[in-house]
């Protein structure tokens, strides 16, 4: 798609996406469904070398990760190939990678190497401890980011032990930080008219998204212990049963509290002394929620969510992801964006969660095959088609 065709507040903007598995990808579909154009590094398939994408590339999460780009074939391991990159990046607004933090400076295409012909390059890395320091050279995988940064102690039920987020939160947060980055970073430019390096990694993202159980420790010294399905600190919000499954249910204000135990039928919980006070029912949270319960256990999910909705008690399903996907706000939301591939028929991916009034995100590509752009790209640098045809021979491309 050429850069009249693509449209987006990001269309102005070229992105060299050396990235692999889902961090990094998850930062360069930020671009590329804003109107980025991206280009797609991949090992040439006769070099054999895994690029470390995963997974099955028709597969939903490949095609999920990897929409709105273009695909460019290029053996970076070769000088040639290294030359060809140059071109490309002097060319370019950002370059993205994740890789082990040695490994761009042992290819030559670090930051400093490549920002001296193109001091207006921003650079975005993402690693698993940080480009520097005791972690450094360790490989960064989403659990272990999730067990050292906090997220597993506090997750589970009580007393069941270390319990992993059922998502990369790690992996898919780091992403997100490094779109914020690289965003803050070109708008500086506008200003300073250079380019920068932003770094983040797997560990700083996990960290961060622990926001308030974090800080939990830095302001009060408290050590934030395993709390279910309970919210931490505001009780009663958590799962309760119904006639037929659970709902979740939000209430932990005092005014709140009397709403929920009205609209129950339970009017005598809110003089209960040990219910009085957020810090009671939160001290008594056990036997609170069991006596929630026993009124809960009484009518069936949707019966409650829509007495709650009129009692102005925050409440809700707990889906599937088919029934999620099935819910009509989900829908009217446009969560699921149809797409249609040559192979894989008439599908969807999961759009994006931001919306802009004038200039909105579009999957305007679904996820290309294997150096499917090469020669166009190589062809936009100026290369001939012989000289095309040569470097094909010598697996340059």
């Amino acid at each position: 798609m050429s850069a009249s065709e693509r449209k987006g507040p990001l269309s102005r903007f070229r992105v060299v996406d050396l990235t692999r598995v889902r961090s990094g990808p998850t930062c360069v579909r930020q671009l590329a469904d804003w109107g980025a154009d991206v280009i797609k590094i991949e090992s040439p398939p006769a070099l054999e070398l895994s690029d470390g994408w995963g997974g099955n590339r028709l597969g939903g999460d490949f095609q999920n990760l990897h929409r709105n780009k273009r695909a460019f074939t290029l053996n970076l391991k070769d000088p040639d190939g290294v030359k060809i990159m140059r071109q490309l990046t002097d060319r370019s607004d950002v370059v993205v990678e994740n890789f082990r933090p040695d490994v761009k400076f042992r290819l030559g295409i670090d930051y400093e190497s490549l920002a001296k012909t193109n001091p207006k390059l921003v650079y975005g890395s993402i690693s698993g401890f940080g480009q520097d320091g005791p972690y450094a050279k360790r490989a960064g995988f989403d659990q272990i980011a999730q067990g050292m940064g906090g997220l597993m102690a506090i997750t589970g039920e009580p007393g069941t032990g270390p319990m992993r987020a059922g998502i990369a939160v790690a992996d898919s947060s780091a992403g997100l930080y490094c779109a914020m980055g690289i965003l803050t970073a070109l708008l500086e430019r506008e200003v300073s008219g250079k380019g920068q390096w932003v770094q983040v990694s797997l560990l700083q993202a996990m960290i961060a998204m622990l926001d308030f159980q974090a800080a939990r420790w830095l302001i009060e010294k408290e050590v934030p212990p395993q709390a279910g399905n309970d919210h931490p600190t505001s009780i009663p919000t958590g799962v309760y049963p119904t006639v037929d499954g659970n709902i979740n249910i939000a209430a932990g204000s005092d005014a709140m509290f009397k709403r929920l135990c009205t609209a129950l039928g339970a009017v005598e919980l809110i003089t209960k002394p040990e219910y009085a006070t957020g810090k009671l029912r939160s001290k008594n949270r056990k036997q609170c929620a069991a006596d929630l319960s026993v009124h809960t256990k009484k009518k069936k999910s949707q019966e409650w969510i829509e007495l709650f909705e009129k009692a102005g008690v925050p409440s809700g399903p707990i889906y599937q992801m088919n029934e999620m996907f099935d819910d009509p706000q989900v829908k009217h939301l446009g969560m699921a964006a149809p797409v249609k591939h040559p192979q894989l028929g008439d599908s969807a991916v999961v759009n994006q969660p931001f919306v802009l009034s004038r200039t909105p995100s579009t999957i305007r590509t679904v996820t290309p095959d294997v150096g499917q752009h090469t020669d166009e790209i190589l062809r936009e640098l100026a290369y001939s088609d012989g000289q095309i045809a040569d470097l094909r021979k010598r697996v340059i491309v």
